[in-house]
């Protein structure tokens, strides 16, 4: 399960104003929708593509941290080399999870949202409005679903 917790100032998170980050994979549709959601919440996000440009070790340990998940939440297996990697083996330790996201960043699951309110792990994508200040109050989704902020945690 998926958490959005609080965050104590920190390299993810300036203290000052609202900021929103987001760990993105344009390939992804979920991605997609997330990034949509904040924006036309009003956001100008830091969009941070994580393919291209990888979180660092620390990083990915204060975003598993703040997003209150275990290591392994992280990991995404559709279409990565987790099998492969032998990744489902419980007896791998958080550092080898990190290793191994950290050697194939395809393999950190997305979108991570980062707002002043907590972090989290946006599958599926609506969970992003439960961060945001001014969420928008309907989306449509790419597939057609429409989401709605009334009922949403905040």
């Amino acid at each position: 399960m998926t958490h959005a917790t609080s965050l104590p100032p920190s390299p993810l998170q300036p203290p000052s104003a609202m900021t929103v980050t987001i760990y993105h994979n344009p390939a992804c549709g979920t991605s997609r929708n997330a990034l949509a959601m904040i924006r036309q919440s009003g956001e100008d996000p830091e969009v941070i593509e994580y393919l291209e440009t990888p979180p660092s070790r620390d990083t990915l340990r204060q975003l598993i941290a703040a997003m209150g998940i275990p290591t392994r939440d992280l990991l995404r297996r559709k279409d990565t080399p987790y099998d492969a990697l032998g990744l489902d083996d419980p007896t791998l330790d958080d550092d080898a999870l990190l290793d191994a996201m950290l050697a194939h960043p395809i393999l950190i699951n997305r979108p991570i949202v980062v707002t002043a309110k907590g972090a989290a792990l946006c599958r599926p994508s609506e969970r992003v409005l439960a961060l945001l200040p001014h969420p928008v109050a309907t989306f449509t989704k790419e597939d057609g679903e429409i989401v709605s902020s009334a009922g949403v945690a905040r």
